[in-house]
């Protein structure tokens, strides 16, 4: 991680965020925690992450999600050079979808 995010303040977050267990229980943190806006950005960009690693091309991507062409890029950038977070996570959920 870039030091230049790493602070108490963060972890503290990131500890409450792990300690959520249900879907509803992250509804309702989120929803007191973020504006509609915020969420919807992230999921959108969650929705863009998941599309690029499927080898999606950006035409389909803006048209399914409404991304701008900018936000693509900075997405698959991150899934290229960033720290690896998109891969945990898909790897993960693919992994629980395979157990159930």
């Amino acid at each position: 991680m870039d030091s230049k995010l790493k602070d108490k303040s963060l972890d503290s977050l990131f500890e409450a965020i792990l300690s959520l267990e249900t879907t509803q229980e992250c509804y309702s943190f989120f929803e007191d925690l973020c504006t509609v806006l915020e969420l919807k950005s992230f999921s959108q960009r969650f929705q863009v992450a998941k599309m690029l690693s499927d080898h999606k091309v950006y035409s389909d991507i803006v048209s399914e999600t409404g991304a701008s062409t900018a936000t693509i890029s900075r997405v698959n950038r991150s899934l290229n050079y960033g720290c690896g977070g998109y891969d945990i996570v898909f790897s993960r959920l693919d992994a629980k979808k395979e157990k159930e």
